[in-house]
């Protein structure tokens, strides 16, 4: 019995023993091993805010005839580049040509009535001014007026006839596809010999997109709209070229908020500066708007920071030591911050530990 407890009593001091070794040699080794520091560096501060949105070619144009018939041609394919007025593709429409050349012969018969009207009248004022001997001054001067009621009539019906010309050069034109502008073609819906029915005449047929023209499309957070401003410069980052550099400029903001899931948000676009070839409607992109910056300054990650809005404070570590020391603080981008005074240029301050929590955040 006496053999048993002398074992338990050296069990239990060996623990103990092993115990105290442990927390003692723990301690030793944190007190050995110097805090996690950075040094105090110089650069550039930007304060940005982010719009999340897609780039958008804003000039395109979804092309359909006019007019129901067979299509005769199609004469272009997709990728083609276009000009301006340039036919794309046209219908067979034999009606609507007839239509133009009736038209068209029905102005030249009005244009030969006027002339004889005028002709008529133009004899009425000279018989008028030399009158035969057996026609009495009323009868010619109602002659003249006769004359010059036909010739009125018959400027009208040139006015007629060319307006019904007009209008039968329109409706053919409508069985015309042209380009409205420079551009390339995007997508074509139709073949040759496809009929155009009313069902189908609101259906695109060509779409024509110009992709010398593009632009970011947006959202901005409520939180934030208040610091963006028309004219702000941009960075464009796209997650299909993401070593590409897109400079921009905010064009617009809208004045009405859009509610999506609870969250307010504002419609956003931002012009592009320098577009490259590669870049394509519908891309995903983050414009980082520039609010604020400050460059050649002094600044320290935020973590360093031992944070009261009324005193910030960081730990320097100087010869081995920790001290603390009251800082004046400027610009932050979320991440570092500005030092306006209270440290220097490659002094080292320490950071706090990732479980530590400030008392505060200071930002300006």
């Amino acid at each position: 019995m006496k053999k048993r407890r002398i074992l338990i009593l050296t069990i239990c001091v060996v623990v103990i023993g092993i115990v105290l070794g442990v927390v003692f040699g723990g301690r030793a080794s944190r007190e050995a091993t110097p805090p996690d520091t950075v040094a105090v560096t110089r650069g550039d501060i930007v304060k940005t805010v982010l719009v999340d949105g897609s780039l958008v070619m804003p000039n395109k144009a979804y092309l359909s005839f006019g007019a129901t018939g067979t299509v005769e041609e199609v004469l272009v394919d997709e990728g083609n580049n276009v000009t301006k007025d340039q036919v794309l593709a046209r219908l067979d429409a034999p009606s609507l040509e007839s239509s133009v050349e009736m038209a068209e012969l029905q102005v030249e018969i009005a244009e030969e009535q006027v002339k004889a009207a005028r002709a008529q009248y133009e004899i009425a004022e000279i018989n008028l001014d030399e009158p035969p001997p057996t026609v009495s001054e009323d009868v010619l001067e109602l002659q003249v007026d006769i004359a010059k009621a036909s010739w009125e009539t018959a400027k009208l019906n040139l006015e007629i006839a060319e307006l019904s010309l007009e209008s039968a050069k329109l409706n053919l034109e409508k069985a015309v596809i042209v380009a409205p502008f420079d551009g390339v073609v995007a997508d074509i819906s139709i073949t040759e010999g496809k009929e155009i029915s009313t069902a189908t005449l609101a259906t695109p047929a060509i779409s024509l997109v110009d992709t010398s023209e593009i632009e970011m499309r947006g959202f901005i957070d409520e939180i934030d709209i208040a610091m963006v401003q028309l004219g702000q410069e941009a960075n464009i980052i796209l997650d299909a070229l993401p070593d590409e550099e897109v400079k921009g400029e905010v064009a617009f903001i809208s004045p009405v908020g859009t509610i999506l899931a609870g969250v307010v948000s504002y419609d956003t676009t931002i012009t592009l500066e320098n577009p490259v070839a590669e870049l394509r409607d519908g891309m995903s992109a983050t414009a980082e708007v520039i609010i604020e910056r400050r460059d050649d300054v002094l600044f320290i990650p935020n973590r360093a920071i031992r944070v009261s809005l009324e005193n910030p404070m960081v730990v320097v570590f100087v010869d081995g030591q920790q001290e603390e020391r009251e800082i004046t603080l400027g610009l932050t981008d979320g991440i570092n911050t500005e030092v306006l005074s209270g440290l220097e240029e490659g002094e080292e301050v320490v950071l706090r530990a990732s479980e530590e929590r400030p008392g505060g955040f200071f930002m300006m």
